[in-house]
């Protein structure tokens, strides 16, 4: 996974982590350097009286402490900025794939994991980058150059003082394997945390309705409590391996003295040497110890590497030709299905479904709920594939056409449609910089968005409040629509645009739809018979199948499924 991470995201950072890893080394060293002159500071300066070495030794321990902090600051200032880049990177790119994934895997996935994923488990990896890189070179640096000054001293020594290090073999493994396990777990209850507050706050209006404060006030509750128990444990466990290396470092520590002091009492050894080899075995005690932590940091963050990548390996069964056509003419846009079945696992939605929608006309599509009417709008537009059969667009099959100039073929306008918690403005361009302003002000007013935009303290740039919850159903659909017009595609899809809206709001509405349909091939989806009666062509669908096709005059004589649904809504008005 580290060889990975180091392809896709590091190596474009090679050089200052070249110059990172430089400093580190000069940083890591100094550690040696200072144990290795405490020898003269002892022999010569406390034990052999020597006055003039006093300024040149405390000078050149203090250079080393003047050393070690600015390479110090300097290489953590540049591994920030890189480990910071490449998580915003890690996470654009992310975000980026998985919008390629298909609407079925949305569908699987809830939206607390997707967020879990982009944003907590790549900025665990963060980490990595300091830890590994920076904090686990320059430890490492600075234990050898400290064994190599325990060794100058006396490399008995240092064997006798690294007795304890096969104490620390099988902990570290069995600490590893847990670690690994537990943080994959804690990153399942996170997302599980996520989800259950997007959840909630979403559907806040109805979780007051209907009392259920309490409720969802305990699941979370529970959730929360789960993940504080998981993170204690990791914690825990994590801080484990230091303290076996304390055990470690404490044994090797009581049989040097032993072993040396003798030594040193005897006359073999000077009081200096035995300072720098304590000095340097005090100080290699703190980098050993963080090089234990970093086990734990490490599987935590391998943890949340492997889900990343997991989601970074998922493709879409749905992606653009490899070999596509060129955009069908758009003097023809005449719809065709010829024959198209499509099942959702076991469920058969449409069972050879054939129809055609002539180029700039309006052709409704009516029938029961579950009759397949959403597919086909799914499946025009790719979000789906066909099991079998064909579709074309002016003669042209889609399956053979480049996904973003199929989907440019469409402007979608629905009850159920998107508006984010940015301003009018924003809503209605989203993303263009190209409009020029006029431009924009024609579309709301084709759009009968101009009256109650208008009357807004800051009109356009009014926020429309998250998922547009700062406007009416009605004022939201005409917001739709004046985006739809900037669009300015061939192709109309209507999914039910005026079936939850009161008559006069209806009427608004519809007058807009007037004006967005004009020159456009149409298709809509609709309840209402007004809707309906305002088609050139009814197809009426039956189970997945054609039944009958017509006008409304055609369809109301001949009787049938149409001749019912319309005599069933007359008696409900």
């Amino acid at each position: 996974m580290f060889g990975r991470l180091w392809r896709s995201y590091l190596r474009k950072h090679t050089v200052p982590i070249v110059l990172a890893s430089v400093l580190m080394v000069i940083e890591g060293s100094t550690l040696g350097v200072l144990s290795w002159m405490l020898k003269p500071t002892f022999d010569l300066v406390f034990v052999g009286g020597q006055a003039d070495a006093i300024w040149w030794v405390g000078l050149g321990i203090f250079g080393l402490f003047v050393l070690r902090a600015t390479t110090g600051v300097a290489q953590k200032f540049i591994m920030a900025k890189v480990s910071n880049k490449t998580s915003a990177e890690m996470q654009t790119d992310l975000l980026k794939h998985v919008l390629t994934l298909d609407n079925s895997f949305f569908q699987a996935t809830s939206p607390g994991v997707l967020i879990s994923r982009i944003s907590s488990d790549t900025r665990a990896t963060q980490n990595i980058w300091s830890a590994l890189i920076t904090g686990a070179g320059r430890d490492a640096i600075s234990l050898l150059s400290l064994f190599t000054v325990a060794l100058m001293v006396d490399p008995i020594w240092t064997m006798v003082a690294l007795i304890g290090t096969p104490l620390l073999i099988l902990p570290n493994l069995m600490l590893q394997r847990y670690l690994r396990k537990k943080s994959a777990s804690l990153r399942d209850i996170a997302a599980a945390r996520v989800t259950r507050l997007d959840e909630i706050f979403h559907g806040v209006t109805s979780v007051k309705l209907n009392a259920l404060e309490a409720y969802q006030h305990r699941r979370y509750a529970s959730l929360t409590s789960a993940f504080v128990k998981a993170q204690v444990k990791m914690t825990g466990t994590s801080g484990m391996m230091p303290g076996v290396i304390d055990i470690a470092t404490g044994l090797g520590f009581f049989c040097v003295i032993v072993y040396g002091g003798s030594e040193i009492i005897a006359g073999e050894k000077t009081v200096g040497d035995f300072m720098s080899f304590f000095a340097a075995m005090t100080l290699a005690f703190q980098p050993l110890r963080r090089l234990g932590s970093l086990t734990g940091t490490w599987q935590i963050a391998a943890a949340s590497l492997e889900r990343v990548f997991q989601l970074f390996d998922l493709r879409p069964s749905i992606s653009g030709n490899s070999s596509p056509v060129v955009k069908p003419d758009l003097q023809d846009t005449t719809i065709r299905f010829e024959n198209v079945d499509l099942s959702y696992g076991d469920a058969e939605v449409l069972r050879g479904l054939t129809f055609s929608a002539e180029a700039g006309k309006m052709t409704a599509l009516v029938g029961a709920s579950g009759a397949g009417k959403s597919s086909i709008f799914n499946l025009l537009t790719r979000l789906v594939e066909v099991d079998s059969g064909r579709i074309t667009i002016g003669d042209q099959d889609i399956s053979k056409m480049d996904l973003p100039d199929l989907r440019s073929l469409f402007s979608v306008v629905s009850q159920d449609l998107l508006l984010f918690d940015e301003t009018i403005r924003e809503n209605i361009l989203v993303g263009r910089k190209d409009v020029p302003e006029d431009v924009l002000r024609e579309a709301i007013e084709a759009a009968h968005a101009s009256e109650f935009i208008d009357a807004m303290p800051v009109g356009l740039e009014t926020p429309a409040g998250p998922r547009g919850s700062n406007l009416s159903g009605g004022q939201r659909q005409r917001i739709a629509i004046a985006r739809a017009l900037l669009r300015d595609a061939p192709i109309l899809l209507l999914d039910e645009a005026t079936s939850a809206l009161d008559a006069a709001l209806e009427a608004q509405v519809q007058d807009a739809i007037e004006t967005l349909s004009k020159g456009r091939t149409v298709l809509v989806i609709a309840h209402h018979m007004s809707v309906v009666a305002r088609a050139d062509q009814i197809i009426v669908l039956n189970q997945g199948q054609t039944e009958d096709q017509g006008t409304e005059a055609e369809l109301l004589v001949r009787g049938g499924l149409f001749a019912n649904l319309h005599a069933l809504q007359l008696r409900q008005k």
